[in-house]
């Protein structure tokens, strides 16, 4: 039963070839790009694959983007004030991320503080 099926199958890929239908696919000629999805359980793959494919992140990793986004934003914010703002901002989705976790607190991303904040921009005064 297998087997005619896998005939039809070859016979069906010949002839889409022969018709040029696998021509000018997107990322034609280039190697395949292969994620690593080790770090996640075997029977959470296909899963997350599927939510993946429709733009869809977990909780964490959609947590995880918005610190990143916030992030870079700090570093270009205009004034210490907005600074300070953002700053308080991430610490509290850093909070949050952790809390999500239930990880050992060794693994949790840590929070940024003013001083190293103070230390980076070189300025010595502002709202604590």
């Amino acid at each position: 039963m297998i087997e005619g099926f896998l005939k039809i199958v070859e016979r069906k890929i010949h002839e889409a070839q022969e018709k040029g239908f696998f021509e000018n696919l997107p990322g034609k000629g280039r190697p395949l790009e292969l994620e690593d999805d080790s770090h996640i359980p075997e029977d959470l793959r296909l899963a997350y694959k599927v939510l993946k494919n429709a733009d869809c992140l977990p909780p964490e990793l959609e947590l995880k983007k918005e610190i990143r986004r916030m992030e870079d934003l700090l570093e270009s914010a205009p004034d210490e004030k907005e600074k300070y703002r953002l700053m308080k901002q991430i610490n509290f989705k850093i909070m949050k991320l952790n809390m999500m976790r239930g990880a050992s607190p060794l693994l949790e991303d840590t929070e940024i503080y003013y001083d190293k904040l103070v230390e980076k921009f070189g300025r010595k005064h502002g709202p604590r």
